[in-house]
């Protein structure tokens, strides 16, 4: 189905900024991250921030980020997820593979 804009919902591409706050650091968390990121054929990276947050952007389909954002919240991350704040805005482009950092 496609939208007014003429592109098939889901589709759209996006690009996730997500601040997951929690235990989070030291666990694989990064890594565990890329690899639903990969899996979602998203790109993008995972970045321990000095707050003791991890910062994750990835960019693609809608769907793919949205259910990256899922994962993020599912209670099946390592450590413990206490929150997520995201922000979905217009892709950039400049990113390439996923990464942890």
């Amino acid at each position: 189905m496609t939208d007014e804009t003429g592109s098939e919902h889901g589709t759209d591409r996006v690009r996730l900024t997500a601040h997951v706050h929690g235990h989070v650091q030291g666990v694989g968390f990064r890594w565990w991250t890329r690899s639903r990121a990969l899996e979602l054929g998203l790109v993008g990276y995972a970045s321990n921030q000095a707050d003791g947050r991890v910062l994750v952007v990835a960019e693609g389909p809608r769907d793919s980020a949205l259910a990256l954002l899922d994962a993020l919240r599912s209670g099946t991350t390592p450590g413990q997820v206490d929150l997520v704040v995201e922000r979905v805005d217009e892709p950039r482009g400049d990113l390439d593979g996923f990464v942890e950092r």
